[in-house]
């Protein structure tokens, strides 16, 4: 009797994307059922217990019924789903953490959580690339103005030209997937990276970046890129004390979490030149606001949390939960669980 598999896509990681997926790496012995989300045409929130999810859990109560796997990358899984959808025994979120999962709940119910790292590390790496391009050769200003008529012609004075990657130090906040990638680049541009990452391999860092501590980074670099995650330690970790030990006219980029920095005073040290640009993709609240002083701030390329959207991003997404479908069913070790206890139970 073949394994039902549920398949909650959404319009970016799509259904038949993950469907595709997983008859590939079933050879076709799952039964694959579709249900489609709603994000990102309506934005993920919380539902009940998790913070990051779209679709209802009275959705989910229905579609997973007979359903023994879930893939998906934002469907929720909560106490309530878990409770009412007794055949389920893996759900796989193509996140790069299961942050939809309530995982203490799901290990109650002897259901594996699997997640999938590293997913769009590529995709943010490139776009990051782009901010820091973008930012330090002030596109943000001259595009919106040249859409309005006006051509900036006093671009090319001495005072308003950009600062080019090759021959100027960058500092990077965080070596990881994303970080790492980043600084291959920004090498092979010419520049000298800087990176603050306690957790990096100096194995991983030879021959690319030097690790400093954060007071030294923020000292040295002309461009400031920030790749870490959020934690109690690095929360708020680049306010005002921050900024004001950056050169003048220096560039900041953060497309990681909005969490890491205060943009109340990024939009200060914009406006009295400390910060000749900056380019953003994560915010404290999203959307932003009307009225945040980041839509009026001089110098500032704004995008809406798109960094990690690709399509390489849905296929790879799509492929490396439908691998872990294909291991359930052969009995082989899960390769992203997050809580293998489960598994060791069975």
């Amino acid at each position: 009797m073949s394994t039902t598999v549920l398949a909650a896509g959404d319009h970016f990681v799509l259904p038949r994307l993950l469907t595709e997926q997983v008859d590939a790496a079933t050879g076709g012995a799952a039964e694959v059922r579709e249900l489609l989300l709603p994000w990102p045409h309506t934005p993920f929130g919380p539902v009940a217990e998790v913070r990051e999810a779209s679709g209802s859990e009275d959705e989910m109560i229905e579609a997973l019924q007979g359903a023994r796997v879930c893939v998906t990358q934002l469907a929720p899984l909560t106490e309530r789903i878990l409770a009412n959808c007794p055949d389920l025994e893996l759900f796989c979120a193509s996140r790069g953490g299961p942050v939809n999962a309530n995982l203490d709940a799901a290990t109650r119910h002897g259901v594996a959580v699997c997640y999938a790292p590293g997913r769009n590390a590529v995709a943010t790496a490139e776009h990051t690339l782009a901010l820091i391009l973008a930012a330090a050769r002030g596109l943000g200003d001259v595009h919106t103005d040249l859409r309005r008529g006006v051509w900036r012609g006093d671009y090319f004075d001495y005072d308003n030209c950009g600062i080019e990657i090759e021959g100027a130090t960058v500092g990077l906040v965080g070596f990881g997937a994303v970080g790492s990638r980043v600084a291959k680049v920004l090498l092979a541009l010419g520049a000298t990276v800087l990176v603050h990452d306690p957790y990096a391999d100096p194995e991983r860092l030879a021959g690319i970046a030097e690790q400093v501590s954060l007071e030294e980074l923020l000292t040295r670099s002309r461009i400031v890129s920030l790749h870490a995650r959020v934690t109690e330690e690095t929360t708020g970790m680049i306010g005002r004390k921050q900024l004001d030990l950056l050169p003048e006219g220096s560039v900041l980029v953060n497309c990681a979490r909005g969490a890491l920095m205060d943009y109340d005073a990024a939009c200060d040290a914009l406006a009295t030149g400390r910060l000749a640009a900056a380019g953003f993709d994560v915010f404290p609240e999203e959307p932003v606001p009307d009225g945040s002083p980041l839509l009026t701030a001089p110098g500032v390329v704004l995008t809406p949390h798109i960094a990690g959207g690709s399509q390489g991003v849905a296929h790879k997404a799509a492929r490396i939960v439908a691998g872990e479908v294909g291991r359930f069913l052969r009995g082989e070790p899960l390769a992203h669980c997050a809580n293998p206890e489960v598994l060791r139970q069975r």
